[in-house]
């Protein structure tokens, strides 16, 4: 069902069949079709499914508009266009909507001048419906209905079930969905691939096109836009675009500069790289990140920044962000600093170098952040990645060796979420009266419900149909009917379309959570912070370090720990996880460069990582340097070996056991939790545990039986062990509430009344207790910690590292030390560097590099 295209069109054939207008126009701005219209327009235009994939910047939105444009000026030409929508264009964000409409409607007030030229009048009109369209603006739709409609996934699913457009978006011919890359990898994407089953359920003819940006798997997502049972073409077109990538590093000794000149000679580089081009984009990794570069740029060249340098992040007002975007496109900044890519809009002006400040954590996402600058077809791909620690090194270099050979990550895909089926079932029912069985069926050609068991179907019809006595008592009513005679569903009672409307979305309310002590107020903290909090974790708020106790609603209490260790570090809700398959390469390169370490001299493994990485030789030398001392100190873990390091901290009298498993944050969520819970139920032992992408230690003041624990987790049983283990957490309590929310069991909006966060959760927790009662695996408690497992952490790629244990496919290999090795420093001082300053944390690092370097000896003087 699935066919790749290998061969591009010819550009005469694709002339042919464009209508006079639009070719006259065409070649008026461009001299030929980019690679993305020679393989995509043809195809659109004979009505095939398509999944255009291909670089930012190559053509690949007018690409799908081309053909559609066409059609339309002939109906328009023809006096044949009627009061409908023709196509429906969905992206994931309101600023590629407004970027998109702005490149729309310019080419189409063009080609109807070109036309009025010629006496013809067009009348194709375009418009967009998200959530900050006006009721006027809609009112205006309902009478003169636009024939190519923007929008996102959130007002699709309104549109579908709202009595008077509805009508209009029947027999729709064509659905373009924009980054779709993005959109498949979360809840969005689940919402998004029912609502265009439904919707292809009143527009049969409809053809689907999908853009993204180089993402994988390329046939995973190709089954995503069109569903089970269909067919699609992918046009996967190679970037002709040049790369310039390199490595950076602010010093050549990462470890013993200072701080402070460490510091001063980033932002003189960061300076240096903005002088010498017309326009930059940094990218952070944080909202603080980002406000941090612009102050001190501004600070530190007062004569080179004034108005001309902006910051541009989702915590930021819309227009704030809008006024940045708009003088960006008018080449009034010379540097723009961003959190992440997909906060700004595509169509954002000239760039012409794009700096990643630290690791993006994925080859797709650094690749789309660099595709940025010259996102003309034929403009080189400009990029510089700043590292400024030697773990954050290694990682940009196989990040930057990854782009330049066109290797992508791979995404995940969620399934069979139950609370998104539970909105759509509730939408399906107020659209018309449905046989069970149809609408079954009409689910299951959703990619992402393909699978989706009979009996969970029915849970969910269950609970929306007031199944349960016990819900009602929680004021929690019955949305459809379901007649078990007839097998028939329907809409119930006056308000369930109002409810419908006001409710659904899959993007949860978020807000600050109240830190106290008892009844006084102590600060905030974000509400995705808490998730990670368990009973005696240790944090920093305000410069002091707290002890939390527990959660209730959106106050969390703590007490006072003065002089304990932080064991959840401040930033770590920020952090991007690290993709799996990025992290896999990293391990490889690591055995590759042990084997060498063997038999090989040290120019020679210099001039490998050289040439293997792409690197100058400085560069390379770090890494040679960083491994070098790895390997004489302790051994290097890599993709067959998994190092445990046992380490004993006098000065906190402390025990740690140490796992090098660079595997990425998501998967060491897993394996930390599940051998903590092992602990804890047979050792009898409390364990703190750290965590990140390169790996995580548990601790304690008593000796663990790490084997031991070890032993007990197998791949057929971790699962079980993890929704024990995250029973009572507060990450489950948080994900609760998003489920619940989404699945209509509490509503956010009732009778013109907003409900607050925390009675949400409040709500939500009183709910779970019920729920707990009438099942413990209640469909909606069970879709929580599925939501937990398998989209937050990364349960499937964990059961594949327990079962290479097992088979001893991986082998252990455990080890002792007075002092952590190299590779174990960012891991054991995680925690720590919430009350030591930056100044501090660097001098730790370089009194314990110290120590290891003496350690070593004289094989020191062979590094």
């Amino acid at each position: 069902m699935i066919e790749h295209i290998t061969e591009p069109q010819k550009s005469e054939t694709i002339t042919k069949i464009l209508n006079p207008l639009l070719r006259e126009w065409f070649f008026k701005k461009f001299k030929d079709y980019s690679p993305p219209q020679l393989y995509g327009v043809m195809e659109i235009h004979k009505r095939n499914n398509i999944l255009l994939s291909a670089s930012t910047g190559s053509g690949k939105t007018l690409t799908s508009f081309l053909s559609i444009l066409n059609e339309l000026i002939i109906l328009s030409e023809n006096d044949l266009l009627e009061n409908k929508v023709y196509c429906v264009y969905i992206s994931p964000l309101k600023a590629l909507n407004n970027d998109v409409s702005k490149n729309l409607k310019e080419p189409l007030a063009e080609i109807k001048e070109i036309a009025k030229e010629k006496n013809i009048e067009l009348n194709i009109r375009v418009g967009v419906r998200t959530g900050d369209t006006t009721v006027a603006e809609r009112q205006a739709m309902l009478k003169k209905a636009p024939h190519i409609l923007i929008t996102t996934p959130e007002s699709l699913s309104i549109l579908l079930s709202s009595t008077k457009f509805s009508k209009l978006i029947e027999g729709i011919q064509y659905c373009v969905v924009d980054e779709i890359h993005s959109l498949a990898e979360n809840k969005r994407g689940v919402d998004l691939s029912l609502a265009l089953e439904r919707l292809n359920d009143i527009s049969p003819d409809m053809t689907r096109i999908g853009l993204s940006a180089t993402a994988e798997p390329i046939e995973e997502i190709a089954k995503f836009l069109v569903g089970t049972d269909r067919k699609c073409k992918i046009a996967k077109v190679d970037s002709l675009k040049e790369y310039d990538l390199e490595v950076l590093t602010p010093t050549n000794d990462l470890i013993n500069t200072s701080f402070i000149e460490t510091s001063k000679q980033l932002y003189n580089l960061l300076d240096k790289l903005i002088q010498e081009h017309k326009t930059t984009l940094i990218f952070t990794n944080t909202r603080a990140g980002t406000e941090r570069v612009v102050n001190h740029l501004k600070e530190r060249f007062p004569k080179n920044y004034t108005e001309n340098i902006g910051a541009h992040h989702g915590s930021l007002s819309k227009q704030h962000r809008f006024e940045i975007e708009e003088k960006l496109r008018n080449g009034e900044l010379k540097c723009i600093v961003s959190s992440t890519s997909l906060e700004l809009g595509i169509d954002i002006g000239y760039i012409d170098l794009v700096i990643c400040l630290n690791s993006p954590k994925s080859i797709a996402r650094m690749l789309q952040r660099f595709g940025r600058s010259g996102h003309a077809l034929h403009s080189v791909v400009k990029g510089r990645i700043i590292a400024t620690d030697r773990d954050d090194l290694v990682e940009c270099a196989l990040l930057s060796k990854a782009a330049i050979e066109r290797k992508i990550d791979r995404i995940h895909i969620p399934k069979n979420c139950l609370d998104v089926l539970a909105q759509h079932i509730h939408g399906m029912a107020l659209q018309k009266i449905w046989n069970e069985k149809e609408m079954y069926e009409i689910i299951k050609k959703s990619y992402c419900y393909s699978e989706l068991p009979y009996k969970e179907f029915m849970e969910i019809v269950e609970y929306l149909s007031g199944h349960f006595v016990t819900l009602e008592e929680r004021s929690i009513y019955a949305k459809i009917w379901y007649d078990e005679k007839t097998k028939q569903i329907g809409k119930k009672g006056k308000l369930s379309r109002v409810i419908h409307m006001t409710n659904i979305g899959t993007i949860p309310d978020e807000t600050h959570i109240v830190v106290k002590i008892k009844d006084i107020a102590i600060g905030t903290l974000d509400e995705t912070f808490l998730e990670r909090l368990k009973r005696g974790d240790i944090f920093v708020l305000g410069g002091n370090t707290y002890e939390f106790l527990f959660s209730r609603g959106m106050v969390a209490q703590v007490k006072t720990a003065v002089g304990k260790q932080p064991t959840v570090p401040s930033w770590y809700s920020e952090m991007l996880p690290l993709s799996f398959d990025l992290a896999m390469g990293i391990q490889r390169f690591r055995k590759y460069i042990e084997e060498m370490m063997e038999k090989s001299k040290k120019e020679d493994i210099i001039k490998y990582i050289e040439q293997y990485l792409y690197l100058n030789k400085e560069i390379a030398e770090i890494i040679y340097i960083y491994f070098r001392e790895q390997y004489l100190y302790a051994k290097i873990p890599n993709e067959r070996r998994l190092l445990i390091e046992h380490y004993y901290d006098e000065e906190e009298n402390k025990k740690y056991v140490i796992f090098h498993s660079l595997y990425g944050r998501r998967i060491n969520d897993v394996l930390s939790r599940a051998l903590a819970y092992a602990i804890g139920k047979t050792q009898k032992r409390d364990v703190e545990v750290g965590i990140n992408d390169n790996g995580f230690y548990l601790s304690s003041q008593k000796t663990i039986q790490i084997r031991n624990a070890l032993s007990l987790i197998t791949p057929e049983n971790i699962e079980g062990i993890m929704k024990n283990a995250v029973e009572h957490t507060e990450i489950l309590k948080r994900r609760f509430r998003h489920c619940a929310t989404r699945s209509l069991m509490i509503l956010k909006q009732y009778k013109g009344q907003r409900k607050r966060v925390g009675r949400q959760q409040v709500s939500s927790m009183i709910l779970m207790a019920a729920l707990k009662r009438i099942n413990q695996d209640f469909s909606i408690i069970r879709e929580a910690k599925r939501e937990v497992l398998e989209d937050l952490m990364d349960i499937q790629n964990a059961k594949k590292i327990i079962g290479e244990i097992k088979s001893d496919k991986m082998k252990i290999t455990e080890i002792q030390t007075t002092i952590p090795s190299p590779f174990a420093f960012n891991t054991v001082m995680q925690g720590s560097t919430d009350i030591l300053k930056m100044e501090d944390k660097a001098e730790y690092i370089k009194r314990m590099h110290n120590y290891v370097i003496a350690k070593i000896g004289k094989n020191h003087e062979n590094l």
